[in-house]
């Protein structure tokens, strides 16, 4: 999998993508992620990637014009997508789908916005990481950039592991336990000691279904009676 990232910050991408399972990835050539300089693309003396919007209003909206130059050089296949509060909610769903391209372009909005005419135009999809607001696309696109990754082969050693984790079967992962078995007067649950695997699945499943509920319960709406 190859993923392009286009952004006036690449520097912020520097330490993220040598360390931990991601660097060992990239090392690897399992993934090939290269960060673009935005103003690179640009064309006048200033490398200007902004300007004010039409109507008025506070802030700075990027430019049309770097944008479709980078993409247009860097998109080979795949799909284009602009990190962005107003796009659809990254979730595992969403993940699985996007481990599956070949090849993603990411672009990093800054300021009040980038210029409507990305999205439609280039086309790029909006894509958000939850109902808030940050002050660019870098830190989400290296939250997909994360997510997505993990699930391309070879790069998480065990495929149980990946099974096994929050959302792949609609429920929050089950709890953890390691070392010592007492910790401050907290036990660890005698199932996970027995041995006995059948009894631990079952254990394991319904402390999952236990942390949905109390943490996630949007996520069990219509499911309880099949749970």
């Amino acid at each position: 999998m190859r993923i392009d990232v286009i952004t006036i910050f690449p520097q912020i991408f520097t330490s993220p993508l040598r360390e931990s399972l991601l660097g060992r990835a990239i090392e690897a050539s399992l993934v090939d992620v290269r960060v673009h300089d935005l103003r690179d693309y640009t064309l006048d003396r200033h490398r200007q990637v902004d300007d004010e919007p039409f109507g008025g209003g506070p802030g700075m909206v990027m430019l049309a014009e770097p944008l479709f130059r980078a993409v247009e050089a860097l998109r080979k296949e795949g799909r284009t997508i602009l990190l962005s509060p107003a796009g659809r909610r990254l979730d595992q769903t969403l993940v699985r789908e996007l481990a599956g391209e070949p090849h993603l372009v990411l672009v990093c909005g800054r300021y009040e916005g980038v210029d409507e005419r990305v999205v439609e135009g280039l086309p790029a999809e909006e894509i958000s990481i939850g109902d808030y607001v940050l002050p660019g696309g870098e830190v989400p696109a290296l939250v997909l950039i994360e997510s997505v990754t993990r699930l391309v082969p070879g790069v998480v050693g065990r495929q149980e592991s990946l099974d096994r984790e929050s959302f792949e079967e609609g429920l929050l992962d089950h709890p953890h336990y390691t070392r010592p078995r007492e910790f401050r007067g907290r036990e660890v649950p005698e199932a996970l000691l027995s041995g006995d695997h059948a009894r631990i699945e079952a254990w394991r499943r319904e402390a999952a279904l236990r942390k949905t509920r109390r943490n996630r319960p949007d996520l069990l709406e219509g499911r309880d009676q099949v749970l």
